[in-house]
């Protein structure tokens, strides 16, 4: 397949300044977040985490607990699995920003376009059937090794999920709501942000919360193109058939995908509560 190396190595010559500005974008993002989170003594960052917990969760104290206790772990396993949890989610943070910035008013758009849907979700399916392994290539043939490729990979693999649950949750906004707002003369664009998007805010929460899954999963993959982080860990315990070291940073994967998935999931069940009495009071 000559013509394919041929045509990523025409695409760096003519368009590589592209290529650079957002590599020197995402990578000033990415120090930006874990310099921050790593400068920051780690009892206020575990006491921030369970604030965010206890708040995200409609103040649920076995939740928070539990949270809190999984991100202390992280750190008690292994001194250094703390520093590398952090550079994992500072790369799933800006995977994640990425994925809501274009996910969202994707899913939007496909909500409020049949023709726009038709298009979109053929690409959706062929990039959720595509493994995962494949995003890594063009990410490296275009920005080379390290953290930019996976977030780039990430994004690709962890956005069909919000864009899906973003348009659902805004089709499945009860017609009578939308005529009631239609009766009260609303635009389009109140219809959207003051009625539907309100509506459909758990299953874009679900959404996100599928999206930080799948990001995770990403992230622990890239290590095979020099990510640091916990995947990294668990590459090495392989390559040196180290299972104790292998196995102790598959833990602190697990623990950190516990903690993400309860803050998220958390908040999108709190959503929830809060969106179902007032559906039933609008009827």
């Amino acid at each position: 397949m000559n013509w394919i190396n041929s045509g990523f190595k025409t695409l760096n010559e003519k368009y590589g300044y592209i290529f650079e500005a957002i590599n020197n974008v995402l990578l000033y993002m990415l120090m930006l977040v874990k310099n921050f989170l790593i400068q920051a003594p780690w009892p206020l960052v575990i006491l921030g985490v369970v604030v965010l917990t206890y708040f995200a969760s409609g103040r649920k104290i076995g939740t928070t607990v539990f949270v809190g206790f999984c991100t202390f772990f992280i750190g008690f396993l292994h001194p250094i699995f703390w520093q590398k949890a952090i550079e994992t989610t500072a790369i799933m943070l800006i995977g994640i920003f990425l994925c809501v910035v274009a996910g969202i008013p994707l899913g939007i758009a496909m909500a409020r376009s049949a023709r726009t849907r038709n298009v979109i979700l053929p690409v959706l399916d062929l990039m959720q059937t595509i493994p995962s392994f494949c995003y890594l290539i063009p990410g490296i043939m275009l920005f080379g090794l390290g953290a930019v490729p996976a977030i780039i990979a990430t994004f690709i693999y962890a956005v069909p999920p919000l864009v899906r649950l973003t348009d659902l949750g805004i089709r499945l906004v009860d017609t009578e709501v939308i005529e009631a707002a239609d009766a009260f003369g609303a635009s389009k664009k109140q219809k959207l942000w003051g009625v539907q998007m309100p509506l459909a805010l758990p299953n874009i929460m679900q959404g996100i919360n599928q999206c930080t899954m799948m990001a995770l999963a990403m992230v622990v993959i890239a290590s095979m193109i020099g990510t640091r982080g916990l995947g990294d860990e668990v590459l090495l315990g392989l390559q040196q058939l180290n299972v104790g070291r292998a196995a102790e940073a598959g833990i602190a994967i697990v623990l950190l995908a516990i903690v993400l998935d309860r803050i998220t999931q958390s908040y999108g069940e709190t959503l929830q509560e809060r969106t179902a009495p007032n559906t039933k009071k609008g009827k």
